[in-house]
C-alpha cells in the first residue's frame, strides 16, 4: 500500500510525528490501540474519521 496520501508530517504539528491525514491522530496512536488489543473495527468505531485505508497505512508506514 501506498501511504503517502494518507500519511503527513507537519513540523508544528505534534512536534513533527507522523500523522494520517493532516488530523491530530499520530501513526504511533493507532499502533499502541492496535498493540493493546483493540481491532480495526474498535478504532473505527471510537475514531468515526478515520477510515480502513487509514490503519493500513499506518501499518504500512510501520513497515509491517
Amino acid at each position: 500500500m501506498d501511504y503517502h496520501d494518507i500519511i503527513t508530517i507537519e513540523p508544528g504539528k505534534r512536534s513533527g510525528k507522523p500523522c494520517i491525514r493532516g488530523m491530530r491522530i499520530t501513526v504511533y496512536d493507532i499502533l499502541e490501540y492496535l498493540a493493546g488489543g483493540m481491532t480495526e473495527a474498535e478504532i473505527l468505531e471510537d475514531f468515526s474519521e478515520l477510515t480502513s485505508a487509514d490503519i493500513k497505512a499506518c501499518l504500512a508506514f510501520a513497515g509491517l
